[in-house]
């Protein structure tokens, strides 16, 4: 399937149902797999979720095709590390390189001070470890909540895979 034109941009107050939406699509699969259908990107309210989009520290893109917001992924900033979660993509869509476009676009507006990245996955969930892998990412640990057991991975920046916040980026 070829790759859907797409545009990559931050999401705002006024996308936010739009990414509930998207995100509950995107993350029944998830919820399938592990028999779960508590887990937190299933949870988040409507409230929590605007609350988080105007967080200190949070950036969150999206991916639009149109005016449709097929893609999404969450980062948190903090002491040194950039943490990245809830990488979303419609299920209509999937497999056509919308989340690897997040995941690339989300370097280039690292603070230059971010040295490493953090992502974690459901251990199980065996197409989100490989995307992971494919880019640089290497599993350091697991760590059970719950029911749940997430891998952690971990991406060490080199020269050139983060810039300052602001810089030229396409």
């Amino acid at each position: 399937m070829s790759e859907p034109e797409v545009e990559i941009r931050p999401v705002d107050l006024a996308d936010a149902g739009e990414l509930l939406t998207l995100r509950r699509a995107a993350f029944v699969t998830e919820a399938q797999i592990y028999g779960d259908p508590n887990i937190p990107p299933l949870t988040q309210t409507y409230d929590e979720l605007r609350a988080d989009l105007v967080a200190d520290g949070v950036i969150t893109l999206g991916a639009w095709s149109g005016h449709r917001l097929v893609g999404s992924i969450r980062v948190l900033l903090e002491d040194g590390k950039a943490t990245l979660g809830r990488l979303a993509v419609a299920p209509d869509v999937q497999g056509r390189g919308i989340g690897t476009r997040l995941l690339l676009a989300i370097l280039p507006l690292l603070p230059e001070d971010i040295n490493e990245v953090w992502v974690f996955t459901g251990r199980d969930s065996v197409q989100n470890l490989a995307l992971y892998e494919r880019h640089g990412y290497t599993h350091q640990h697991d760590q059970t909540a719950g029911d749940l057991t997430f891998a952690y991975l971990r991406k060490i920046l080199g020269d050139g895979e983060a810039s300052p916040v602001g810089a030229a980026h396409g």
